[in-house]
């Protein structure tokens, strides 16, 4: 257990590391965890090896799993009925446009500009059509938007964007079989049972030392994760909706919320976010950037070009829109899960899948970065002493004035 535990240090350290750089460069933590990821393979691979930082540890893929599982699955939680019924019309135009633009002209780019082949041209449209919730919901959360209108609505349009990169995925390349019809009618009941269930099952057993909410939900999202994962879809599918249709009742328990992001950020999420730098070969694309420029500039630039319109067409502010656009065109959970399809079914080759994946966390870090430093929306940051998060959104303020 020696090494167990030298590892988790390890990695526990660069996670401080990561949180000390965020508040000092002021950026998101998501995003300097990637970033200190990629800068840790490359040192300690090249100082000692690259098998000391351990990504391909079960354990280190478990707690990175569990992570972005129920960080999608908060992120579910965030999107307020009234506020989803109020602007569905917004969060469905510029989800679907941010999707629909980046998937075709990416596409296009990699049969035509790069020379791949057709399947796997189109496995490259898929992965550089999605928008990361992870990344999203952690800016919202550092922000402070997530509790308003605003970053409501930018959640449920990451849901639209990234629905349209599921079913894509699974229309194109994964099998219809027995066992999707399987999970597909499971899904249905739980996502109509769990409404009624949870609230009544917490007022009869919750509020107690054991925290039975937190294993409740837990025990929700792994089993849904595992019929997923049995029927070839994605676990962090299910964690979403799960939260979605419990938003209205665990997404207005604060409380609960707060220990549920404790144990997530300060736990789960940087093995996320660091192991998803660690893939990124800065050798490899300093010798062979070109198909990582493509993929990186196609899909920032159609994601402009499909999210502004529709963004200013439904009255938002050119700060505000612009805002919403960058932060549509980052990429991680589902970008890096369609490439990792890819190549584990044959329609990619290694040297396509690093390209991608870089492209992938590229798109996460740039225009998040652009974003905070030019086009953060000043006048939707919520007042101080809202919450207690209400700290990183003061430094925020601090760094806009």
């Amino acid at each position: 257990m020696t090494s167990v535990w030298a590892l988790a240090a390890l990695w526990l350290g660069l996670a401080l590391i990561a949180s000390l750089l965020s508040i000092w460069l002021k950026i998101s933590t998501a995003l300097s965890e990637i970033v200190v990821g990629t800068i840790a393979q490359l040192v300690i691979g090249a100082v000692i090896g690259a098998a000391v930082l351990g990504t391909d540890e079960s354990w280190i893929k478990f707690l990175s799993g569990i992570g972005a599982i129920v960080l999608t699955f908060l992120a579910g939680a965030e999107l307020d009925p009234a506020v989803f019924r109020q602007k569905w019309k917004e969060a469905a135009a510029i989800g679907l446009a941010s999707f629909l633009l980046p998937f075709l002209v990416c596409t296009a780019a990699a049969r035509y500009l790069l020379g791949w082949d057709v399947m796997p041209s189109w496995l490259a449209g898929v992965a550089m059509s999605t928008t990361s919730v992870a990344v999203v919901y952690a800016v919202m959360i550092e922000t402070g938007f997530n509790r308003t209108d605003y970053g409501k609505t930018v959640l449920a349009a990451c849901f639209v964007t990234d629905l349209g990169t599921v079913l894509a995925l699974g229309l194109i390349f994964a099998p219809f079989t027995l066992k999707t019809l399987v999970f597909l009618g499971v899904g249905v009941i739980v996502f109509v049972m769990l409404p009624w269930l949870t609230p009544r099952f917490f007022r009869l057993y919750g509020n107690r030392p054991s925290e039975l909410e937190t294993k409740f939900l837990l025990l929700c999202l792994f089993a849904m994760g595992a019929l997923a994962s049995w029927a070839d879809s994605e676990a962090v599918l299910p964690a979403y909706l799960i939260g979605m249709v419990l938003a209205g009742t665990v997404g207005k328990d604060h409380a609960l919320i707060r220990r549920l992001r404790t144990l997530t950020f300060g736990l789960l999420t940087p093995f996320y976010f660091i192991r998803a730098g660690s893939f990124v070969s800065l050798p490899a694309l300093i010798a062979a950037p070109t198909t990582f420029i493509v993929f990186l500039v196609v899909k920032i630039a159609a994601k402009v070009v499909g999210v502004y319109p529709p963004a200013k067409a439904f009255g938002s502010p050119q700060q505000e829109a612009m805002y919403t656009t960058l932060l549509m065109s980052t990429g991680l959970t589902f970008g890096t899960i369609s490439s990792l399809y890819g190549l584990s079914h044959g329609i990619i080759t290694q040297g396509q899948y690093s390209a991608l994946v870089a492209a992938v966390i590229g798109s996460a870090v740039i225009p998040t970065l652009i974003a905070n430093a030019f086009y953060l929306p000043r006048h939707l940051l919520p007042k101080r002493g809202a919450e207690v998060e209400a700290a990183p959104i003061a430094a925020l303020q601090g760094q806009a004035e």
